[in-house]
Formats: structure tokens, C-alpha cells, sequence
């Protein structure tokens, strides 16, 4: 225990792997590397770095001196040059090339977009398990008839399968978004203080080629095959923007889902799991609380939040970058990451291990299965038995309200079937046949078949990599 706070997105639900990823050893190293690579890439279009300075910068990319950079902060009050100047201690003979022609969001900017990158490809493989755990779970229960619900009222059936893929469906548009967003991320590259490379220019004594050399071969270094084509100080907020809202629709879609199984564990037929000395409640020991979904979507809430904190700081950036959006930015884009991190892990696990009860299944939609028949049965006592339509629609109406009373006002069975068979007008319908479940699902069985084989398979195949070895850890586990 301590006396000061803890997030309890890092203590409590993100994976070590994205807490590293956002964490200061991650974010520092990663500026050094970047004035490693525009010290190489100055040295390659003739300026006067010398290879043995680009060998002292290599030798200590690892070696953050956090001390010292702690030191020259609270005297500099300057985040970048405190480590500027506590890089240049360790490297005495580079000090003078460090962040040449640079700003300070050459380093800042650029590292946020390789973490942004790295974070969502963590993300996407994590949404791709999710995705392919439920499908195994679609396929189990493709055809389990259940009872249908809008607006939480019982309505057609369908099945337990084409249930688990209208949340499926919701994660691969997610990862359709993910996807996209990695495929157009770029580099800020090497744009100078208010983005028209004017120290560049000068450095290169105007020599408009190598500025632009410079950047695309920055860019390169650090792995993006190109930079933003033009930028202020800043990379266009934007860019946060669109990946926030990116991340807001994956929460979006867990909550969805999680919501639906806390309905369902409600009314006993899907579970999520439940370890075997798990307590429920501190003061009612017979409770299952499904507790992994009600976090999702605690979580969810909170990432949702934050979309509209970076449409906000992309709407006021004042001409070329105001600082207002560093502070903003060092909360939302971590906790964002984070959060989606924490729910994914708790989705995997719940789409491992869902238990289903059948027989609470089926005997809800016997209770329900009777009104919902009524059109069936009305349809064969007019085709078998020759009934005027009008007057048969009229008896079932009679005998439903009948039925609903002895529900509704006095706690008792359905017995809506058992009044339509000793009406001798529907003598000529074959109940039993037309009470079979799977006459009300429609197509849902083979729709599940369908979604599996056309959507889900082909995520399957191009991710296989991914999922196998995700499959080895968890053996592991």
C-alpha cells in the first residue's frame, strides 16, 4: 500500500505488454531513436555529422538517464530539451548535433504515432482472438432455438449462434476500422517549429531537394512508408481524433455485448464464466454477478468519454498548435489504449468459457411459444379444416387474452394451447407440429453457417499467425 494514487487501469485491468508500451522507459528510448535517425539521415545528405557521433548517440538510445533528465526539467521547465541536454552529458561529443533543426514535436509527435501504431496493432490482434473465440462458441449453438427480444419483450425466435454473430459483426466492422487506421498512419516526419521546414532549409542552404529527402528518409527510418503532407507544429489532431473514435466503437460494441449477457445471465440461459471459489457478493453468498461484463462496460463508458475530449482538442488548435492539447493528450491517448486493452482481455476470456442452459432456453420459449404460434395455427385451421379467417382471428384473439390473464393476474401456465385444442374450429391443426422451435427460426442456422464461412473465415485465414500463437499462450497459462 501507498499513500498516493495508483490508476487502476495499470494495477487492475491492462496487459503488462500496453503498459509497457505507454510507459516513459518505451516513450524516451523512442526519442532517442528518432534523433538517431535524423542524425543519420543529416549525415547521408552531406551535412557535418560524423559517423563517430552517430556511434556515441547509438550507444546510449537504451541508457536514459532519468535523474538527470528530472534535474534539467525542473530548472528548464522543458520536457524535450531536459532530455536533450541529459542525452548530450552521455554523448559529449554528439551534444552539438542532438535535435539539429528539430522542434520539440518532432520527437514528441513522431513517438506518439510509432506508439499509436503499435498500440493499435495490439488491439487489432486482440480483437481478431475475440472474434474468432465466439465464432467457436456460434457454431456450437447455431442451431439452439431461443427466444427472441426487442425492446427486452419476447419477439420471434432465433437462436443462441445467430445471437453470438450480431456481436461478432460489430467487432469485424471494428476491425475493418483498425485496419484502416493502421494502413493510413503516417509520420509527422521532419517538419520544423511551425511546419514549413524553414531550419531545414537553412541548414541545407536552400536546398529545397534535400529538405524534402529529409523528410521522406526520416520516415522511412522509423518505419512509415511516408509522412503527413503537411502539418503546423503538429501533426493534424485529427488523426487523435479518428483513432479515439475508432477506439470508442470497439468499447461501443464489447458494451453492446456485455450488456446483452448481463440480460441473458439475468434470466439464467447464457453465463459468463464463474471461477470455482469466486464470491458474488460479500453479503449474499448465493450470487453470480456477472462481474466481467458489468467491468467492460465500465470501461467502455469511459473510453467513450474520451472520443469527445479529442474532437474537442482538434477543434481548438489555435493557427499553427496551442500547448493546451500536450496535457489533454498524455491522459487520453494512454487511458484510451489502456482501457480498450482491459476490455478485450475480458472479452476473450468471457467468449473462452460462456455457459449455456438449455433447458432455462427452451422453457422460455415454451412459455412464449404459444402466442407466437397463433399465426401457424391460424393459417392451418383456415387450409386443413376450411375456417373463415375473420372468425378463427377472432377466436384466438379471445382465447389469448384468456391465457394472458391467468399469467399476468394470477401466476399461473400458459394454457393458451390447451383452449385452442378444445375449440373443435382447430380441430384440423397438428399442434405438436406446428409448436417444433425450429419452425420460428427462420433461416438463423444457416445464416450463422453463411456469416462464418463468408466474414469470419477470412479474417481466420489472414490472421492465422496471430491466432496460433495466442492459442500457444494460452495453453501456457
Amino acid at each position: 500500500m501507498t499513500d498516493n494514487y495508483d490508476n487502476p487501469l495499470i494495477a487492475r485491468y491492462a496487459s503488462e505488454e500496453m503498459c509497457r508500451l505507454w510507459g516513459p522507459e518505451r516513450k524516451f528510448r523512442t526519442w532517442r531513436k528518432l534523433w538517431v535517425a535524423l542524425a543519420e539521415a543529416e549525415a547521408e545528405l552531406g551535412l557535418s555529422v560524423t559517423p563517430e557521433q552517430i556511434a556515441e548517440l547509438k550507444a546510449h538510445t537504451d541508457d536514459v538517464d532519468f535523474a538527470a533528465a528530472e534535474r534539467y526539467e525542473r530548472k528548464l521547465r522543458h520536457d524535450v530539451m531536459a532530455h536533450v541536454h541529459a542525452y548530450g552529458d552521455q554523448c559529449p561529443s554528439a551534444r552539438g548535433i542532438i535535435h539539429l533543426g528539430a522542434t520539440s514535436c518532432y520527437v514528441t509527435d513522431n513517438t506518439d504515432l510509432l506508439l499509436l501504431r503499435e498500440g493499435l496493432t495490439l488491439l487489432r490482434n486482440r480483437l481478431v482472438s475475440v472474434i474468432d473465440r465466439l465464432a467457436t462458441w456460434a457454431a456450437e449453438t447455431r442451431a439452439l432455438a431461443c427466444l427472441g427480444f426487442t425492446h427486452f419483450q419476447p419477439a420471434q425466435p432465433t437462436t443462441v449462434g445467430k445471437r453470438a454473430c450480431l456481436w461478432i459483426y460489430d467487432l469485424v466492422q471494428d476491425l475493418e476500422e483498425i485496419e484502416f487506421r493502421l494502413a493510413n498512419i503516417k509520420a509527422r516526419g521532419v517538419k520544423g517549429t511551425t511546419g514549413t521546414q524553414a531550419s531545414f532549409l537553412e541548414l541545407f542552404h536552400g536546398d529545397q531537394a534535400k529538405v524534402r529527402q529529409l523528410d521522406e528518409l526520416v520516415s522511412r527510418k522509423m518505419g512509415f512508408d511516408s509522412a503527413y503532407a503537411v502539418t503546423g507544429q503538429t501533426y493534424s489532431r485529427k488523426v487523435d481524433s479518428a483513432l479515439l473514435a475508432t477506439l470508442s466503437g470497439i468499447a461501443q460494441s464489447a458494451s453492446k455485448a456485455a450488456t446483452d449477457l448481463r440480460l441473458l445471465q439475468h434470466l439464467k440461459e447464457v453465463e459468463e464464466p464463474f471461477e470455482v471459489e469466486q464470491i458474488g457478493s460479500s453479503a449474499m453468498a448465493y450470487k453470480r454477478n456477472p462481474m466481467r461484463s458489468e467491468r467492460i462496460c465500465g470501461l467502455a463508458r469511459f473510453v467513450m468519454s474520451l472520443e469527445q475530449s479529442a474532437a474537442a482538442t482538434a477543434a481548438t488548435q489555435w493557427l499553427e498548435r496551442t500547448l493546451d492539447d500536450s496535457a489533454n493528450r498524455r491522459l487520453t491517448l494512454p487511458q484510451a489504449f489502456l482501457a480498450v486493452d482491459a476490455m478485450l482481455i475480458l472479452y476473450q476470456n468471457i467468449a473462452s468459457g460462456l455457459v449455456v442452459y438449455p433447458q432455462v432456453i427452451a422453457r422460455h420459449l415454451r412459455d412464449e411459444l404459444p402466442f407466437m404460434a397463433t399465426e401457424t395455427i391460424l393459417m392451418a385451421a383456415v387450409e386443413r379444416g376450411g375456417g373463415d379467417r375473420q372468425t378463427l382471428h377472432e377466436k384466438i384473439r379471445q382465447h389469448s387474452q384468456a391465457a394472458a390473464l391467468v399469467v399476468k393476474q394470477h401466476g399461473g401456465e400458459n394454457d393458451l394451447l390447451e383452449r385452442l385444442r378444445h375449440d373443435a374450429a382447430f380441430n384440423s391443426v397438428d399442434f405438436s407440429e406446428a409448436l417444433k422451435p425450429e419452425k420460428y427460426v427462420g433461416r438463423a442456422p444457416q445464416q450463422v453457417d453463411e456469416f462464418l464461412a463468408e466474414i469470419v473465415a477470412p479474417i481466420r485465414s489472414r490472421h492465422a499467425q496471430t491466432l496460433s500463437q495466442q492459442r500457444e499462450t494460452a495453453l501456457k497459462v
